[in-house]
């Protein structure tokens, strides 16, 4: 490996660690950004970056963890017994999560599922249980897009680094 390719797999490495970060920080695209950086590299670099496949594999891993991530919350909900109402709720309170931050995307699912619930004529318990539902969800998703964050990266570096060598 030259200079130039540890310096480019070492900025490229970083932008993926802010992708990282995005998995858990609702202002980030988090394996989106994985994913650019992996191209971005492969463009720069062309023969000395991951291969083809490797970067075919990226792609699915990214489209899977933009599935994860919206039907992880609700599912969580159906699962605790939410109705269309709940699902919706949390849905929407996700979104309006959105704009508070950390806090807002843990409150805003529950909160959403919760409301909805509640106008749809849920009792309070089974309300706030489908709630609870929702917000297991969402900690599900997240965490299922950190672990295809971190795997995604790590067959990026592998194959940089099989590629330069070999």
């Amino acid at each position: 490996m030259t200079a130039e390719e540890i310096i480019g797999l070492s900025l490229a490495l970083l932008v993926m660690l802010v992708g990282l970060a995005g998995s858990i920080v609702p202002a980030l695209p988090g394996p989106p950004l994985v994913l650019i950086a992996a191209i971005g590299h492969r463009l720069w670099f062309g023969e000395h970056s991951a291969g083809a496949f490797v970067l075919l594999c990226l792609v699915v891993l990214t489209l899977g963890s933009l599935v994860l991530d919206y039907f992880a919350g609700v599912y969580g909900a159906k699962r605790f017994g939410a109705t269309w109402r709940g699902v919706l709720g949390a849905f929407v309170g996700g979104i309006v999560g959105l704009f508070f931050s950390i806090p807002g995307l843990i409150i805003g699912p529950f909160v959403g599922a919760m409301v909805f619930e509640l106008m749809g004529g849920y009792k309070f318990d089974k309300a706030s249980r489908a709630g609870l539902g929702a917000t297991l969800g969402v900690f599900a998703g997240v965490i299922g897009k950190c672990i295809i964050s971190v795997v995604m990266m790590v067959m990026f570096t592998v194959s940089v680094i099989y590629r330069s060598i070999y």
